[in-house]
């Protein structure tokens, strides 16, 4: 069975932030080893969470 949905009773809470991982690689200071190992594991695109969860940078020490 099949029922209308009208886009106002739709809320957009679910939506997740998608983030070209070039994009996120240049904002977040990542190295182009870093990038690359990120555009291998998640592709072109990725949701914010994702990409924060796998970035991994170098300390910055003093």
């Amino acid at each position: 069975m099949t029922s209308h949905l009208n886009i106002t009773d739709i809320d957009d809470k679910g939506l997740k932030k998608v983030w070209s991982v070039a994009e996120f690689a240049k904002r977040y200071r990542l190295d182009s080893e870093e990038e690359s190992r990120l555009l291998k594991l998640l592709g072109p695109f990725a949701s914010q969470q994702e990409l924060l969860m796998n970035a991994s940078r170098a300390p910055r020490f003093r």
